[in-house]
């Protein structure tokens, strides 16, 4: 019996060099993609000014009392 061997070389499991480089750019996109996510959360949640605190004045540093 004969058999007929077909070889693929552009296989992912084929080939060493091409499947490192593969893995390389989806980790470099995927810790891309995270911080970029991390930088847009940090400016969605960023420090927006100091609001207006109503402080009784029998609780500053030197209180004032009626």
């Amino acid at each position: 019996m004969e058999q007929n061997t077909v070889e693929n070389k552009n296989d992912f499991t084929g080939s060493w060099v091409s499947s490192s480089r593969f893995l390389f750019y989806v980790t470099v996109i995927c810790l891309l993609s995270f911080v970029l996510g991390g930088c847009y959360n940090l400016y969605k949640h960023r420090y927006m000014g100091k609001p207006e605190v109503v402080v009784p004045e029998n609780t500053l540093y030197n209180p004032k009392y009626k």
